[in-house]
């Protein structure tokens, strides 16, 4: 008789950092609170029929209040790092000026007990809350916003930076520019193309300005990332019509802040397919590209689900809704892609979360191994990575999740497999630590590992966080299904 051995887990390189991610405006609440000022998400989700159900982030998960119970959860499951973000509102209410002492407080005060928990703090300096009175100076689509950014990033960096060791400018800027001014589907609802180009230029410049200001403020072993929501594009078919759909969704999804940020210079296919939107000679000025080349120490990688095209039929009539009816991050009348308004979007096969997003590891491994290849020498770290699922309390209490565990555990091994083939990868953070405001979709999406009961703010590690806590601790792969 042969014996069956088990297969031998899948273990980590030393040193890979098991974290989780999160963002202010989903989690704090408190908007009110020390003197923060609205930002233009506390404007959005107050629009009516802006965001489901009316719902908004001003109490969210209360973290405000509730960051040591927090922390002391993120211990309970062995957590390394824990990726949050700053609220620019928080700490400049109007994005100009100096910063409130009450806002940094906060912020001194959770880093504090982060480290006190033996867990490494890795602040976001933008997650999407731009202060409302700078969008109402011009916001991304105006040059003085980057400029502001750049000053924001030295208060922080003045304040936090004997503390925090690793800093991420921006969370993809993909979204706050095509979703925010493009699609309008997120804050602050514009549905500009124009715009948006303008936008991912002085969000890639704002970058720029930033990691001057954090080089100058920080000490030396202080390490500065970018971090970038890339599309895993595929063509449906060889046909070259597909494949000429894939280069431009991958130039206007990816290029075009690789190609500035990573020192490339924006791609002449870009300016090209979009010349009919910008005026690139005018809007890039003399030395915007060096500034935004600044060298970072690392670049985060956040995925989700790979993104599949096609051209439409020959004669067909397109309408810019087709180009967004199955995008990841909502529907729109208009197309959160400029210059790809001729580009169909389909659902990848397979298994899909409760977002409608194809469950597809295969992309998370092609997307990494890709970027390591065109990149040689700049660690990674996936930054953002997990799904909705409809999860529900059993009557004992627990949220027995497996759909979110079979996710992790083949994603993690996605990861694993690219490492093992020589990608720099340093580390992975779950999104999210807790169910919170999921943007336009409000509350009725549940992306965290720790369930949270929203009229008693009652925290519940789901089965799942008890499966990441064990690859936290392990710095290995547990199995997906485990004996019961």
């Amino acid at each position: 008789m042969t014996t069956v051995l088990p297969a031998a887990p899948l273990v980590f390189p030393a040193g890979f950092r098991w974290g989780a991610a999160t963002a202010a405006y989903q989690i704090e609440g408190a908007v009110a609170v020390g003197g923060r000022a609205p930002s233009i998400w506390d404007t959005f989700s107050h629009t009516p029929g802006k965001v489901h159900a009316g719902d908004s982030g001003d109490v969210a998960t209360d973290h405000y209040h509730r960051y040591r119970e927090d922390v002391a959860l993120m211990s309970e499951l062995g957590l390394q790092a824990y990726r949050f973000s700053l609220s620019w509102p928080r700490i400049q209410p109007t994005g100009r000026g100096p910063a409130l002492e009450a806002g940094l407080d906060f912020y001194r005060r959770l880093v504090d007990e982060l480290l006190t928990a033996g867990i490494e703090p890795v602040a976001t300096l933008y997650h999407w809350d731009l202060p409302q009175e700078l969008e109402d100076l011009g916001g991304w689509p105006a040059r003085e916003t980057a400029e502001r950014f750049g000053a924001y990033a030295q208060l922080a960096a003045d304040a936090l930076g004997d503390r925090v060791k690793l800093w991420t400018t921006l969370n993809e800027p993909w979204c706050s520019a095509f979703l925010g001014y493009g699609s309008g589907v997120h804050a602050p609802g514009r549905t500009d193309p124009a715009g948006a180009l303008r936008a991912a230029h002085h969000l890639n410049l704002a970058h720029g300005r930033a990691v001057s200001a954090l080089r100058a403020a920080l000490p030396a072993d202080a390490r500065i990332s970018v971090t970038l929501n890339l599309h895993q594009v595929r063509a449906r078919s060889t046909d070259p019509a597909d494949l000429d759909a894939a280069r431009r969704i991958d130039a206007v999804g990816n290029r075009v802040f690789t190609g500035p940020l990573l020192g490339g210079g924006y791609p002449e296919d870009l300016r090209a397919d979009t010349a009919h939107l910008v005026d690139w000679q005018a809007l890039v000025r003399p030395g915007d590209e060096a500034a935004i080349a600044a060298p970072i120490d690392l670049l985060g990688i956040n995925y989700y689900t790979p993104t599949l095209v096609s051209a439409p039929p020959e004669g067909a009539h397109h309408s810019p809704r087709d180009a967004a009816r199955d995008d990841a991050h909502g529907a729109s009348d208009h197309s959160p892609w400029p210059g790809s308004e001729h580009v169909l979007f389909h659902r990848p096969p397979g298994e899909v979360t409760a977002m409608n997003w194809a469950i597809d590891p295969s992309g998370l491994y092609d997307l990494i191994t890709e970027v390591a290849r065109a990149n040689p020498g700049l660690p990674l770290m996936i930054t953002e990575n997990g799904a909705a699922f409809e999860d529900t309390l059993t009557p004992d209490g627990e949220v027995l999740d497996p759909e979110r565990i079979a996710y992790l555990h083949a994603h993690l091994t996605a990861v694993h497999r690219a490492i093992a083939e020589g990608a720099d990868v340093r580390g992975y953070f779950l999104w999210s630590l807790l169910d919170n405001f999921e943007w336009s979709y409000g509350y009725a999406k549940r992306f965290g590992a720790v369930y949270v009961d929203y009229p008693t703010q009652r925290r519940i590690p789901k089965a799942s966080a008890h499966w990441y806590a064990t690859a936290a601790r392990s710095n290995a792969i547990p199995p997906a299904h485990q004996p019961g």
